[in-house]
């Protein structure tokens, strides 16, 4: 028996069709929305391949004008709604501020429509650590104020925290909201038939060490070496995006289920304990036998010493903890860019 249909918006993602994944495994129904502006359809591919079951994309862009009503006529009742569909990419966020507030704020608007169209009960957002800004609390705590952060994609995430609450709290509104603030999501399904496959040139650390690994790069540049930190590289929180995966489960059961008394939830997701860069680069020389050609270069500007989660909030009020390390998240990135890459 079916537990209810669930939108997922930016489903063909990355965090997106992992989180499928983990949705249809746990006795739900999935209906997928995605622009593929910044994704692949393929991804869906793999969904299929680990879950038997086949989702169809539904091909529609949340920012543009009607695009509520094109996802309302379809007549579907959703009973609950995850939302992750928005732009990502931090520096092109610098570069092109207004691409990114009005496709984040505008596409987050669409589903609000659409969830309070259907009275929905239950809306969990894909939100970030950067709506912490330049802190240096550590670790990072849901109660510290928003700070002033360096990018129009941390802002927009900010913004769009504000007008979920706003939303809650507005004369007749019924559903409530979880958002999740990710840390730094990496890895692929323990299947290695689903991973992260960026469509544009790749950022984050853990798919550029793999790219390094397999000869798609020359070399990684490590940023920095002389912070304050156990070797003077960056330390950061590395989660896996299983565990990520199942976070938004557990956050939609507990909407669903009525667990959740305030009408607005923030907590962090992450595993709560930092890896430097250079450590993350020895955890996958030491499961993949593969020495990575790095050099160090200078700091790269806006890079915070530290970065890492308070999750206690989370593990308290949703019991989830994290069932994988960073050894773990090499392993599968590891595998995952082997299958990939056909070798």
């Amino acid at each position: 028996m079916s537990k209810g249909t669930i939108l997922v918006t930016g489903g063909c993602g990355y965090i997106g069709s992992h989180t499928i994944v983990e949705l249809i495994q746990s006795g739900y129904e999935v209906v997928c929305i995605d622009s593929l502006i910044n994704s692949d359809q393929e991804s869906l591919r793999g969904v299929e391949a680990i879950t038997g079951q086949a989702v169809k994309n539904i091909n529609v862009d949340l920012a543009k004008d009607h695009a509520a009503a094109t996802i309302i006529e379809l007549g579907i009742h959703f009973d609950g709604i995850i939302h992750f569909a928005a732009l990502k990419s931090v520096g092109e966020s610098v570069a092109e501020p207004l691409k990114y507030y009005s496709n984040n704020i505008k596409s987050l608007i669409a589903a609000l429509e659409i969830a309070g169209h259907y009275s929905t009960p239950a809306f969990v957002f894909s939100s970030s650590c950067t709506v912490y800004g330049q802190t240096d609390q550590l670790p990072v705590h849901e109660d510290l104020p928003f700070m002033t952060t360096g990018s129009a994609y941390g802002r927009s995430k900010q913004m769009c925290e504000q007008i979920m609450m706003d939303a809650c709290n507005a004369p007749g509104a019924t559903g409530k909201v979880i958002s999740l603030r990710y840390f730094n999501p990496a890895g692929a399904h323990a299947s290695h038939l689903l991973g992260e496959s960026p469509i544009n040139v790749a950022l984050n650390l853990v798919p550029v060490i793999t790219e390094t690994a397999i000869g798609k790069r020359d070399s990684l540049t490590v940023y920095g070496n002389d912070y304050d930190t156990r070797d003077g590289t960056c330390i950061r929180d590395f989660v896996h995006i299983m565990d990520l995966a199942r976070a938004h489960v557990l956050a939609l059961d507990a909407l669903l289920e009525g667990r959740q008394k305030n009408i607005f939830e923030a907590y962090n997701l992450g595993i709560g304990k930092g890896v430097t860069v250079l450590e993350a680069i020895h955890a996958f020389e030491k499961v993949s036998g593969v020495a990575l050609n790095y050099s160090l270069g200078p700091r790269r500007e806006g890079d915070l010493p530290a970065m890492y989660a308070d999750n206690r909030k989370i593990s308290e009020q949703l019991q989830w903890q994290p069932q994988f390390n960073i050894a773990d998240i090499m392993r599968d990135a590891w595998a995952w860019e082997q299958v990939r890459s056909g070798k």
